[in-house]
């Protein structure tokens, strides 16, 4: 190679490593939504190199939720049952490949991106979630919560390495063959659709969970304490009926008292108000502990919502519905934004969370560090650092480390 190849090529590829910083950076920093943004508004930059690579030629799979806990350790839900056998021929006899293996279904890393923990997956206690995992929490004393919505799933509780300590109960019975069960959103004895999300109060020792169109909150003893549906309606007030589809061609999802699910998640704030993500109307609704309607506001309600519409993973005819998929609070000692997971546009929408303004967003559509597809889950560590999980076929975990935080040390280990 004669010397100016050489320099030429020197050239390229510095200019390459700098294209790539900017795109780094332009995909973590909030977007410019018409109006000058606030300088507290929390601006990311994304850390290509978390995680670590996984030992034993494992391999994430879908991530429908990921939490902190007190020591700022991060732990995900990786479902293997959505592992491919383009993924997976080192897990048969002989492997078929190389790599790879499906992790555990729950996984835990420090916030330098080691593993330090892998365990669980179906069959692993009787009453595992089925088909799939979806929810996990850490309470402050390290023990594991773990849930996932369908008929005849709920609450199991772990130690921090795995071991059973506790079953929720409230599971609904199998249905037999061809029969069906109508929405019923007035009983509280079982739990027709499982547990898809819940939060604690450990204060009160209190279990915050969403089904069908409601909160019902229990005691840590399993006994039912109170709940309600949309806008604080009580509960032998909510309609058993479907949620009626909309024209979403024609504007935003009306907005109507009755919850319309899925919901998909439910989060205490830092002033004890209580968030609903609502996605099958684009919507947080926001309550008191004893469920008193305080707010609402809408999440990019121009996207479809919910109706024929929807396609769900491995659709070949339409996308997903819904912008509110889970949400978290900044870093500031008010939470004074919410950032919410829209796995429909992909994006982290940073909403004032009292107001609902949009004051900017975080990544987009694409597989590049940053960018999102399909993101889920969402949480952040105790200094402001945001981490993302992704389902379908995005199967990964990304951190994202505040750049213009007051470096005070705030845990959230339930948002």
């Amino acid at each position: 190679m004669y010397p100016g190849k050489k320099r030429i090529n020197t050239l390229a590829f510095a200019i390459s490593v700098c294209l790539l910083i900017v795109s780094l950076a332009a995909s973590a920093k909030p977007k410019d939504t018409g109006k000058s943004a606030a300088k507290d508004v929390p601006v990311y930059k994304v850390d290509p190199f978390w995680p670590k690579p996984l030992p034993n030629k494992w391999i994430l799979q879908g991530i429908p939720v990921l939490v902190t806990d007190k020591d700022d350790h991060i732990w995900a839900i990786s479902r293997p049952g959505d592992i491919k056998p383009d993924e997976s021929g080192a897990s048969t006899t002989p492997p078929r490949t190389d790599c790879c293996v499906a992790a555990p279904a729950v996984v835990e890393f420090d916030t330098d991106g080691n593993l330090l923990h892998g365990w669980g997956g179906p069959g692993y206690t009787p009453g595992w979630p089925k088909p799939s995992e979806h929810a996990i929490l850490v309470d402050k004393e390290g023990n594991v919560w773990l849930s996932s919505g369908g008929r005849g799933n709920s609450i199991q509780k772990f130690t921090g390495d795995g071991k059973f300590l506790w079953d929720f109960g409230h599971r609904a019975p199998p249905l037999a063959q061809g029969q069906t069960a109508k929405e019923n959103n007035q009983q509280t004895d079982i739990l027709q659709g499982g547990v898809f999300e819940f939060t604690l109060d450990e204060d009160a020792q209190e279990i915050y969970l969403i089904e069908q169109k409601r909160v019902l909150v229990y005691g840590y003893d399993g006994s039912f304490k109170r709940g309600w549906g949309g806008k604080g309606k009580p509960l032998d007030k909510i309609s058993n009926d479907p949620t009626p589809p909309y024209d979403w061609k024609a504007g935003a999802p009306p907005d109507q008292e009755e919850f319309a699910p899925a919901l998909h998640c439910v989060h205490i704030a830092p002033d004890g108000l209580v968030y609903v993500c609502e996605r099958g109307s684009d919507r947080v609704q926001v309550f008191t502990k004893q469920g008193k309607f305080v707010t609402s506001f809408f999440v990019h309600p121009s996207t479809i919502a919910r109706g024929a519409e929807c396609g769900g993973p491995g659709s070949t005819m339409y996308g997903m519905c819904g912008t509110i998929y889970n949400l978290t609070f900044s870093h500031d000692a008010d939470g004074k934004y919410v950032l919410i997971a829209d796995g429909t546009n992909d994006k982290v929408w940073i909403q004032d969370r009292k107001t609902g303004a949009v004051a900017g967003s975080v990544g987009d559509n694409g597989r590049m560090a940053g960018y999102f597809h399909w993101i889920d889950a969402i949480a952040v560590d105790s200094h402001g650092n945001m981490y993302t999980g992704e389902v379908d076929t995005g199967k990964r975990v990304q951190k994202f480390i505040l750049t213009n935080g007051d470096k005070a040390k705030r845990p959230r280990p339930h948002d």
